[in-house]
């Protein structure tokens, strides 16, 4: 089996519980597998790649990976939503909501959105995607393409079709309500089992699955009940978004008498790999007063936070706070959620986001985040083999030059990646000890081709605005431009 030897100015190694910095260090990997991580080899190599001045560190994890073409610029300033196409009028559910990409532009827009992930150093990835625009959830069919996709480019993937029985609609009068389709989320739950049945484990363990019910305030107790056992049951991961929204919190409060975290632990919602985005919402913070113990469920329940701080600040909202999470020994892994696919990015948000929160720049280390980023993600899935370069672990790696003048002067790499760097700057990436990106090239992938194809797809989707917005205004209105285009 060949071993080839990865050096660089500086290497993130894992050692006697975390991670170490190796200067001038060396990676070895065999196979799949890391061989060592540390300065003197002594074993015979095969080929040697110098990356000079760079670092190797493990490939980062996201926990909320987009896997479509992102919607957030449409209401970066476009609000309110229910009067922008983001909640479905009464009228468009009468008609009966349609799908508004066809098969084909769904199976490559995760394609896509695959080739970004991989180029922002992202090496094992939970995709999400937007079902504003879609019929109801996501399909089978959709996914065995993502799997197929997934695969071919060497993507490491936690697969499975989001699925909801219900779904919040505004009338006429503007009141948004919740609408409930029971068995349809029920038949959702059954074909994401089949597709758990069918793909985990496979294409050499690239491929695996999850469960994904969209949002606790589209699912019904009964639904989270039966997916929190299949969960058990298929022993896969299961990612829930909740505790993101104002809206969100009053609805299920109004609904069911209990907090969001409550409903969770009183349906057995919760197993050993649950993953909550994101975490912003809870009693006691944001100004909510109702009285629920919802810290003390949360550290109860094992669950892990996926924190996703670029998405959730571009909206002016802030996790309050990183540092008290981790300090009630609650699990923080990182998602990225929106375009760019931009893990360095979001850990510099998330730095400056949680020492807003706390009111103090001594709250959190660079360190903290990148760990989030790597260890946090492995900790979620519970994947030690994952988020950390040490004998035996899996070669996920990625490349991040130092070398551009726009990072400055590097005392300390994490700390100088977290303040000038971003997702350019990775350069390579290793899945599984293969080179999935060298020198910033994805092989077969002709990435103006992909953007320019992308940007006509969704052109096609934005033009189908009106019939899905309430009083069905023209796109102009629904998005106006930033200034009068003449």
């Amino acid at each position: 089996m060949i071993r080839t030897a990865l050096t660089a100015r500086w290497i993130v190694g894992h050692a006697e519980g975390s991670h170490q910095l190796y200067k001038n260090g060396t990676v070895v990997v065999q196979g799949s597998e890391v061989l060592f991580v540390g300065h003197h080899f002594d074993g015979e190599v095969q080929q040697t790649i110098d990356f000079g001045n760079a670092m190797i560190g493990p490939g980062f994890i996201d926990l909320d990976a987009l896997a479509d073409l992102d919607t957030t610029v449409l209401g970066y300033d476009n609000y309110p939503p229910e009067l922008k196409g983001r909640v479905w009028p009464q009228s468009y559910m009468d008609a009966g909501p349609r799908e508004m990409y066809t098969p084909e532009e769904l199976a490559f827009q995760k394609r896509y959105a695959f080739t970004r992930l991989i180029r922002n150093g992202i090496t094992t990835a939970l995709p999400i995607a937007s079902l504003f625009y879609r019929a109801w959830g996501e399909t089978v069919a959709e996914f065995n393409a993502a799997a197929e996709a997934a695969a071919d480019l060497g993507l490491r993937v936690y697969l499975g079709p989001a699925y909801r029985s219900g779904n919040l609609v505004v009338g006429q009068n503007r009141k948004i309500a919740p609408y409930y389709d029971e068995p349809r989320g029920f038949a959702g739950l059954d074909d994401a089992a089949a597709f758990i049945d069918r793909h985990e484990n496979t294409h050499s363990g690239l491929i695996r699955t999850m469960l994904a019910p969209d949002r606790i305030e589209t699912s019904t107790p009964e639904l989270l009940r039966r997916s929190g056992a299949v969960a058990r049951d298929r022993d896969v991961p299961i990612r829930l978004h909740c505790c993101q929204s104002q809206v969100e919190y009053d609805l299920v409060v109004q609904q069911h008498g209990k907090s969001p975290l409550e409903l969770l632990r009183d349906v057995d919602f919760f197993t050993s790999k649950t993953i909550l985005p994101h975490g912003l919402f809870l009693s006691g913070i944001n100004g909510i007063t109702f009285d629920a113990p919802d810290t003390e469920i949360l550290t109860e329940s094992g669950a892990s936070v996926a924190h996703c701080p670029l998405v959730m600040a571009r909206s002016g909202k802030v996790m309050r706070s990183f540092q008290r999470f981790r300090k009630l020994g609650i699990n923080i892994g990182m998602g990225t959620d929106t375009h760019p696919a931009d893990m360095i990015q979001n850990m510099a948000v998330g730095m400056m986001t949680a020492r807003i929160a706390d009111d103090a720049p001594s709250s959190v280390r660079a360190a903290d985040y990148y760990d989030a980023a790597t260890i946090g993600g492995a900790d979620a899935l519970n994947r030690p083999d994952l988020g950390r370069l040490a004998a035996g672990s899996a070669a996920d790696l990625n490349v991040i030059r130092l070398d551009n003048p726009a990072l400055g002067q590097v005392i300390d790499p994490i700390q100088t990646i977290l303040l000038n760097g971003a997702g350019r700057d990775v350069s390579d990436v290793m899945i599984a000890g293969q080179f999935v990106m060298r020198n910033c090239v994805i092989p077969d992938v002709d990435a103006r081709d992909y953007q320019a194809r992308a940007q006509m797809q969704f052109d096609r989707m934005v033009a189908q605005y009106p019939d899905r917005t309430l009083f069905h205004p023209p796109v102009d209105e629904i998005f106006p431009a930033s200034y009068p285009v003449k």
